[in-house]
């Protein structure tokens, strides 16, 4: 069975969260407190975590620092904030996904179902498929619809973070430091040209993008 650790300090989320999750066949444990969550994570091994940022003791970015510094498993964050920054500060110390409250059970379930799929490890030589094209990681080639794609080296940087980290969003600020330096952290135009030309090779509709997603104002992410 899948376990889940459950973060949040408000009852009738985490009872909601149990009686779904138990429906569907997942264990669950729940933490009220940033202390309590890295207890449970130490001693019963969740294989993933949906963690809220407003903890009593301590924020919940302090928790993802203090998981991430030996676990790996997916941590999709719930939080009522709305704020790009902070979503982009969860991400940046380790967060795979964020939702915002008041979320549906159902988009949530399904993020979650999404993140356990992707835990495992990605072959450094495999080769991601779409519907549209495929990216072959070791040999630095995309392929669409039998014929190369000709990427510049900026667009394939682009869309090795992206595809590396499938399904998961990336922060703008990840982005552009990876690809262009730290002094670029702020250049958000230079992303939103290069995605635009991405989408242009990539996409069978690049207005209404199927795997380069956007999340406004904090990152992107790849879905196949």
């Amino acid at each position: 069975m899948t376990r889940v650790l459950v973060v949040d300090d408000e009852p009738q989320i985490v009872r909601a969260l149990r009686i779904n999750l138990k429906a569907r066949g997942y264990e669950v444990d729940a933490a009220p407190d940033g202390r309590t969550a890295l207890d449970l994570a130490a001693r019963r091994h969740p294989d993933v975590i949906l963690l809220d940022l407003g903890l009593p003791d301590m924020d919940g970015t302090e928790v993802i620092r203090g998981l991430r510094g030996w676990l790996t498993v997916p941590i999709i964050v719930l939080s009522a904030r709305q704020e790009s920054d902070d979503k982009v500060e969860a991400l940046d110390v380790g967060a795979d996904d964020y939702v915002t409250k008041p979320f549906g059970m159902a988009e949530l379930l399904a993020r979650l179902r999404a993140a356990v799929r992707r835990s495992a490890p990605v072959e450094e030589a495999a080769v991601v498929r779409t519907d549209a094209f495929s990216v072959d990681l070791a040999a630095k080639r995309v392929e669409r619809n039998g014929a190369d794609v000709r990427l510049t080296p900026t667009e394939w940087h682009i869309l090795e973070l992206l595809v590396r980290n499938a399904g998961r969003l990336v922060s703008q600020q990840q982005l552009l430091q990876e690809v262009w330096g730290p002094s670029y952290a702020k250049e958000t135009n230079y992303l939103r040209v290069y995605m635009a030309q991405l989408r242009r090779k990539l996409e069978d509709d690049p207005s209404h993008p199927r795997y380069l997603i956007t999340a406004p104002g904090i990152g992107y992410r790849f879905e196949a």
